[in-house]
């Protein structure tokens, strides 16, 4: 599998490092802008910047509208975009069911992963609860 030899795996991981830092960065400038209670515009904004930046990318990519190399792709899309927000994969993933007419599936996809993402946190948050000793 070449995917996971030379320069793809680096190319990922550099990305990653910017993403992660641009959100985090992100996330902190909202707070200081507009409070710590409402750090949630700067996880908003990182979400929709994620989502257009994914798409910009790819579509420059996949219609080859320019050039860009296997590493360069994977570093903004899988890297930084990964890192920066899972949203925007998430995004890109229901605009395919759209592009494919699968509405149906584009409707269990879409609300169901933010259904199954709220009881995801709501399971984690009893969990770390019931597993922490109080005094």
């Amino acid at each position: 599998m070449n995917l996971l030899k030379g320069r793809y795996p680096l190319a990922v991981a550099i990305g990653a490092v910017f993403g992660a830092l641009s959100r985090f960065y992100g996330t902190e400038f909202a707070k200081a802008i507009f409070g710590k209670d409402f750090g949630f515009y700067g996880t908003f904004f990182i979400n929709v910047t994620g989502c257009l930046l994914i798409a910009y990318i790819l579509t420059l990519a996949v219609e080859n509208i320019r050039i860009i190399s296997t590493e360069l792709r994977l570093m903004t899309t899988t890297g930084f975009c990964g890192a920066y927000t899972t949203f925007s994969t998430y995004g890109l993933e229901s605009k395919g069911f759209l592009d494919k007419g699968d509405i149906t599936m584009l409707l269990i996809y879409f609300v169901g992963s933010a259904i199954a993402g709220m009881i995801g946190i709501q399971i984690g948050v009893l969990l770390a609860r019931s597993s922490v000793q109080r005094s």
